[in-house]
């Protein structure tokens, strides 16, 4: 088994993706050009931080002047200055950058400042609408996923409790399924291997290697579905949310079983064109109006 999955059928990166329509949001390496309006230098600096990836976590000078057609004088520079301000780091023995503290700082920030739940709303408000479920949108906290925005089913509520702040186990439901799924296989093994996992209900799986096959499965169809696992009598449709290529999180609509009498198929498109929708809104930065920008 591989590292990663981009080559995998069931990743959106792959041709041959059965997942969100339409095509990814275009990465820096496709935006080169300083949109009208906007301060270079800035733009530049933004650019050069977006270019780190999990899969490429540090850059040298050289690379990025070349990476950006930029002179490495000017590469050079825009560097130093981020290093200055922490949000880039510089390993004095090779002097290639790494992304640094202040970056940390506004991540976390970012997850408590709400703004997920602003962006994700009328995405989850209109999939609630098309399917009459409850929609969830969720993101990794360890080895659960935690729910930071939800819009309540037409059926009424599946909890006695706010939805937002749950945590859903790792091993049980397709809500957790969709995304573990897509992590890389040596961090998976990491979380479940020899961990003790809890049933909650006859359905729950609780064993690695049956895990794991379930995994390939998801990946191959690309989403997940689950009746009963985590909830007695409550059915499940999920898919990933990916940010690049990075798996984000999870986007799933659920509700009573005997409102599922077709399975997932007919729900599939829908919860497809959310999430896509959902990932160009964390992605692609919104449009401005031609008023300001003809100023």
């Amino acid at each position: 088994m591989t590292d990663h999955h981009t080559d995998h059928p069931g990743h959106p990166g792959h041709p041959g993706h059965p997942g969100h329509p339409g095509d990814q949001p275009a990465d820096h390496r496709t935006v080169r050009r300083t949109p009208p309006g906007l301060l270079q230098t800035v733009d530049r600096a933004l650019l050069v931080l977006l270019a780190f990836e999990r899969t490429r976590p540090d850059w040298g000078v050289t690379e990025v002047a070349e990476e950006f057609g930029w002179d490495t004088s000017v590469a050079q520079r825009l560097l130093a200055t981020l290093a200055g301000r922490g949000f880039l780091v510089s390993d004095p023995a090779t002097r290639r950058y790494r992304i640094g503290p202040a970056v940390l700082r506004l991540g976390r920030l970012w997850e408590r400042s709400g703004t997920l739940e602003l962006l994700s709303r009328p995405v989850l408000e209109e999939l609630r609408r098309e399917t009459g479920d409850t929609v969830l949108l969720c993101v990794p906290d360890s080895f659960h996923m935690r729910c930071v925005a939800a819009v309540e089913g037409e059926s009424g509520p599946l909890r006695y409790y706010p939805l937002v702040g749950e945590l859903y186990p790792a091993h049980a439901g397709a809500t957790s399924k969709s995304f573990y799924a897509y992590l890389p296989d040596d961090q998976r093994h990491r979380l479940f291997r020899g961990r003790p996992m809890a049933r909650f209900t006859e359905r729950t799986q609780t064993d690695p290697d049956r895990l794991e096959e379930e995994f390939r499965q998801v990946r191959a169809r690309g989403y997940a579905w689950t009746v009963g696992e985590y909830d007695a009598g409550v059915a499940t449709l999920a898919v990933p949310l990916f940010l690049g290529r990075e798996p984000y999180g999870s986007l799933s609509l659920g509700g009573a079983e005997e409102r599922f009498p077709e399975g997932p198929e007919d729900r599939l498109d829908a919860l497809r064109r959310a999430a896509h929708a959902l990932e160009k809104r964390l992605t692609t930065p919104p449009q401005r109006s031609a008023r300001r920008t003809q100023k």
